[in-house]
């Protein structure tokens, strides 16, 4: 299971969308360099309201560019940067994943996956009506989360688009990812 990055992109102000890079550097332990998220403890602002001193567990959002194609089947235009990740990714089940799941990417960067986003309102604020199509319920009332995943950065690197991306699942049981 392998995939490759179609897009890159940071924002060193609190903005939804980030603008696309030619690269972004991912250093070991913050997250994205110049990304105003980037840093050990949390730096979403509902995240920080809440407790400050919580470790920064979303340093780096992935994104799978299929889920662009799935909601403009319902009229909605999405890009890369559009709902703030770092990192657009193709041909990998992100949302599958299992935590702790270690993403290498490129000639050296690795992220440790470590979660769902958790899809907020800014989303409709973005587009109005596209949180629903980004998180809903399946057969059973679960809910589910589409709007990709977040990782922490183990070993930093320069990453960019065409990068591949090869997975290397955790030992032992796998768990399911969760929102973080």
């Amino acid at each position: 299971m392998n995939g490759v990055v179609t897009a890159v992109s940071r924002n060193d102000v609190y903005s939804f969308t980030k603008p696309n890079r030619e690269s972004i550097t991912l250093l070991a332990g913050l997250g994205v360099e110049g990304d105003v998220h980037a840093g050990v403890t949390v730096k979403h602002r509902s995240r920080v309201a809440q407790d400050p001193t919580q470790p920064n567990l979303r340093q780096v959002h992935l994104i799978h560019e299929e889920l662009f194609e799935e909601v403009s089947d319902s009229g909605f235009r999405v890009a890369a940067g559009d709902l703030g990740e770092n990192i657009t990714t193709r041909g990998l089940d992100l949302l599958g994943l299992p935590t702790g799941t270690l993403l290498r990417i490129g000639e050296r960067a690795v992220v440790e996956v470590t979660g769902l986003r958790n899809p907020c309102l800014q989303i409709d604020g973005f587009q109005q009506g596209l949180l629903k199509q980004v998180v809903g319920r399946d057969e059973s009332g679960r809910i589910v989360r589409k709007a990709g995943v977040m990782s922490v950065v183990k070993v930093g690197g320069v990453v960019r688009p065409g990068d591949a991306i090869r997975v290397e699942l955790p030992a032992g049981d796998h768990r399911p990812l969760e929102r973080v």
